[in-house]
C-alpha cells in the first residue's frame, strides 16, 4: 500500500470505517437529530458548533497543506448556529462529505516530495498538518460521543 493509500484509510476509516478506537463520525452522527445537534449541555459547545468547527479546520488544513497560508479566525471556527432546521442539519452533514471527499480526492494524487514541506507559520511539515486534522477529528468525536450520551 502506498503512503497515499495509508492516508486515505486513516481518514476513511475514522469517517465510516473500521477505526481502531471503534467508533465513526457518520455511525454516531447519523443517529443525532438536528434537535440534539442544537442542545446545550452546561457551557459546552452544542454537537453542531463541533461538527461545523471540525469542517472549518478540515478545510483549513486542506488549503494549508494545498500550499495557502491561512490566518486562524479569532472565533476559531466555533460559530453559533442560526438555522436549527433539520434541513440545516443536513446540509452541515453533507458539508462534512464533501470535505472528507475533498480530503480523499486530495490524498489520491499528493506528491509524497510535499509531506516533508514545512507549513510558513508554524514550521510543522504537511505531514503533520495531515495526521493533526485526523487527530483534531478524533478528539472532536469524543467529544461528541460524550455529549450525545448527556443528551440522551
Amino acid at each position: 500500500m502506498t503512503e497515499q493509500q495509508h492516508l486515505g484509510a486513516l481518514f476513511q476509516n475514522l469517517y465510516n470505517g473500521h477505526p481502531w478506537i471503534d467508533v465513526t463520525l457518520t455511525g454516531v452522527l447519523e443517529n443525532i437529530p438536528a434537535e440534539k445537534a442544537q442542545q446545550r449541555v452546561g457551557h459546552c459547545n452544542t454537537i453542531w458548533e463541533i461538527v461545523v468547527h471540525m469542517i472549518r479546520w478540515r478545510e483549513n488544513v486542506l488549503q494549508r497543506v494545498q500550499g495557502a497560508v491561512l490566518k486562524t479566525p479569532a472565533n476559531n471556527y466555533i460559530e453559533p448556529i442560526s438555522d436549527t432546521s433539520d434541513d440545516a442539519w443536513g446540509n452541515t452533514l453533507r458539508a462534512l462529505e464533501s470535505s472528507q471527499s475533498a480530503w480523499l480526492d486530495f490524498l489520491k494524487n499528493l506528491n509524497l516530495a510535499e509531506l516533508d514541506k514545512p507549513y510558513p507559520v508554524s514550521g510543522l511539515t504537511y505531514y503533520e498538518h495531515i495526521h493533526g486534522i485526523l487527530q483534531h477529528d478524533s478528539y472532536h468525536l469524543g467529544q461528541i460521543v460524550l455529549l450525545s450520551r448527556l443528551l440522551q
